[in-house]
């Protein structure tokens, strides 16, 4: 495919393309008549992928809280204008991966690069000096390249030699889209090689909105498949566009299916609320399950008024604030659907005004474990002000979603499945004065002898992981591979995952 026809290939799809079903691969296997087989692999109850029926319980999406300020735009090849992190736990080491954009020069940004920066605990973060790239007169700098548009991830594809467990897609430089996605592989994260020289992408590169970037890229275990997902355009009924994201696959991350919209419960975005960029990747618990952190950015939404947002900071922002930002929650389990149980914000522009401008609180992409009971995730804010920076935010571990319980009680029943493994280990949190109680049901709903809701030790307390007991034991070896059902009665409780073990 030749420059002009690259071009000539523009994201800008009919609106009803969206709503075809192109499936989740996972999509039948706790549905319909089907048995899921769910092994000894944690589950998180993110959807609705395990649960039957809700009896006064619910869906609850948990908010990310907000630690440490971990890095300032404040070096002269970054700037105000810099792009939100992409973070990697290597082993012992923490990667971070970020857009360099000091300025805008007649409507392009110039000296463009992609930064790094390591840790040793995801919280502590250096700007090693690499010598790579001369910046602003010097190679005393942390670039690694001397464009932006960067894709990184760990690779872990079985069998991936050591000098390309890092892989990564890397986009052309701006206003250039007709050379191409290149790809990447690294032995340290920092020093990188081509893996071929033509690019790998050539299609979908270009939109009425400009280029689309690299995208968000992993090794799917689940489809046995490189994955990519980047933006696209969609185009309303009436004819507005609306910012989406789409998804390719390969089985070698060298020759890649043409993209396709990804859908959303079977519907499409809502007008007026795009899906700026595509932050996808498996939880690191559970890889099956894909956790999709999207800036949802709300076009012409103005909360600022002018006098606000030109006394922010002299010359500051450049009069963006005709547009604001949240970050929203997505899974997926893998196809091109992601599910949208949640409509509302995960993380809050919050109080004051620096981050009710245009393109600010922009997820990085990557959760990562950064303690006892902890994970954490990367947020840019302040965008286009001179305090720019990348501040740390965190969950306990599994804690996107829990079935939550009020005080008055509450009962969940999860669709037949089969498991492997001899005890069931539960994540839960309760008040001092509530509880959760577990029964194992056989496929038709009715109680297995010795695992009745009687005969099951309460629970009470936090835990990450706390084993279920009844009067007998905690062995559940006798009936591993039969279809079970689990009936959870719970008070003043939140249950996050569950696991065979």
């Amino acid at each position: 495919m030749g420059p002009g026809a690259c071009r000539a290939v523009r994201p800008v799809l009919a609106w009803c393309v969206i709503t075809l079903c192109f499936l989740n691969p996972m999509a039948g296997a706790a549905g319909g008549g089907a048995v899921a087989d769910i092994g000894s692999r944690l589950e998180l109850f993110v959807d609705r992928y395990l649960i039957q029926q809700l009896k006064g319980a619910r869906l609850h999406l948990h908010h990310p809280e907000p630690a440490e300020v971990v890095l300032v735009y404040d070096r002269p090849w970054e700037g105000i204008y810099s792009g939100a992190p992409r973070v990697i736990r290597d082993g012992q080491r923490y990667h971070m991966y970020y857009h360099g954009f000091p300025e805008w020069k007649d409507g392009e940004q110039t000296e463009e690069s992609t930064c790094y920066a390591v840790s040793q605990d995801g919280i502590r973060w250096s700007r090693p000096e690499l010598g790579l790239y001369e910046r602003k007169g010097t190679r005393r700098n942390n670039v690694i390249f001397d464009s932006g548009g960067f894709a990184p991830f760990l690779d872990s594809r079985p069998g991936v030699p050591a000098s390309e467990r890092l892989k990564a897609l890397k986009s052309p430089p701006r206003l250039k889209p007709e050379e191409g996605v290149m790809a990447y592989a690294s032995g340290d994260g920092i020093h990188w090689k081509r893996l071929r020289e033509d690019p790998v992408i050539l299609e979908n590169l270009e939109s009425e909105y400009g280029p689309v970037g690299a995208g968000a890229a992993f090794w799917s275990p689940v489809e046995n498949f490189y994955v990519h997902y980047t933006r696209c355009n969609l185009r309303s009924p009436k004819g507005k566009l609306v910012r989406s994201i789409q998804k390719s696959t390969s089985p070698d991350f060298l020759h890649w299916s043409r993209h396709r919209p990804m859908s959303f419960g079977g519907a499409g975005p809502i007008p007026g609320q795009d899906f700026y960029t595509f932050g996808t990747q498996p939880y690191f618990r559970a890889p099956h399950i894909y956790i999709a952190l999207i800036p949802r950015f709300m076009q012409g939404r103005r909360v600022l008024s002018d006098e606000e947002g030109r006394t922010l900071e002299p010359g500051g922002h450049g009069g963006r604030w005709d547009d604001c930002s949240d970050v929203v929650f997505m899974t997926s389990r893998g196809g091109y659907v992601y599910d949208r149980t949640f409509r509302e914000g995960f993380i809050r522009p919050g109080l004051g005004r620096r981050n009710w401008l245009s393109r600010t609180n922009f997820p990085g992409v990557g959760t990562v474990p950064t303690g006892s009971g902890e994970m954490s995730l990367y947020v840019a804010r302040d965008y286009g002000l001179s305090t720019h920076h990348i501040r740390r935010y965190t969950l306990r571990t599994d804690g996107f979603v829990s079935v939550h319980s009020p005080y008055a009680g509450s009962e969940m029943v999860t669709k037949a499945f089969k498991f492997r493994g001899r005890e069931l280990v539960l994540n839960g949190s309760t008040s001092a004065a509530g509880s959760i109680r577990v029964e194992i049901q056989d496929e038709r709903g009715e109680a297995v002898p010795g695992f009745s809701l009687p005969e099951c030790t309460a629970i009470v307390g936090d835990r990450i992981e706390q084993v279920v007991r009844w009067k007998a034991g905690s062995s559940l070896a006798e009936i591993a591979g039969e279809p079970i059902r689990i009936r959870f009665r719970m008070r003043d409780a939140d249950l996050y995952s569950i696991r065979f073990r």
